[in-house]
């Protein structure tokens, strides 16, 4: 079971890169009352990293809740 998780999760980090590097084109950004012009790589970069930190935080909360009430 390790080792399919291995795999899984090379195979989504490959395709999340091969989908981050071929999108270089600017796009308009908006966040807020910020507008700016940026590559679409950095807007993807930030969101897979801002989801991979989020999901390792859930994990972490949801350990450390499982171990304060067992």
């Amino acid at each position: 079971m390790k080792k399919f998780k291995l795999i899984l999760l090379i195979l989504l980090g490959v395709i999340v890169i091969l989908l981050v590097v071929q999108n270089t084109a600017l796009i308009e950004t908006r966040f807020l009352w910020f507008r700016v012009e940026v590559p679409a790589i950095v807007v993807l970069f930030a969101t897979a990293v801002g989801g991979f930190v989020s999901g390792i935080l859930v994990a972490l909360f949801i350990k450390n809740a499982n171990k304060t009430t067992t």
